[in-house]
């Protein structure tokens, strides 16, 4: 795996490459050597040190990112959210044979864990009145939830609204 590490209101020190290449290094046994790995490490206040991962594989990304007021915790954090992901999603990318093509065969061939499965424990259905964006956020605001599905007054499309850091929202619209 190839790394590109950078800093954001930090310097990356010889001891932090040398944890993240220590730690980020296990999950070489997922990947082809030609993969690129991107960290960007930032302190924001100096309380919350954030490490950011992002490894493009075709036709996906596996992306976490992870803050604690240790930078190195956050390393140690990150690199087994990744790991998780992987266990997950190695179904999933194993079948999808572009995607396939960044992961080590070793990899692939692995027994599959019972925990490894994903578990849908719940289906709900509703009918969704046409909306507009605004009155959906309303809605979401008014259920206490995150996000809110709904179908678009203006396209007829299923959209979804979600919650974002600093009381903002986000729209989710379908693209063809």
């Amino acid at each position: 795996m190839r790394y590109i590490i950078s800093g954001k209101n930090i310097d990356v020190s010889e001891g932090l490459k040398a944890a993240i290449y220590e730690k980020i290094g296990k999950l070489e046994k997922y990947f082809t050597p030609d993969t690129e790995a991107t960290i960007t490490l930032s302190v924001e206040k100096k309380l919350r040190q954030k490490i950011e991962v992002t490894i493009p594989v075709k036709g996906s990304i596996i992306r976490a990112e992870q803050e604690s007021d240790d930078m190195y915790v956050s390393i140690d954090l990150v690199e087994e959210i990744i790991e998780r992901q992987m266990r997950k999603y190695r179904t999933k990318l194993a079948n999808q044979l572009h995607s396939a093509s960044n992961l080590q065969q070793a990899f692939l061939d692995m027994e599959l864990e019972d925990e490894d499965v994903v578990k849908i424990v719940k289906t709900k259905r509703f009918a969704m009145k046409p909306m507009d964006a605004e009155e959906a956020c309303i809605q979401m605001e008014l259920l206490g939830h995150s996000f809110f599905v709904f179908r678009n007054a203006e396209t007829d499309e299923v959209n979804v609204v979600y919650k974002r850091k600093g009381n903002t929202y986000g729209l989710i619209e379908p693209e063809f």
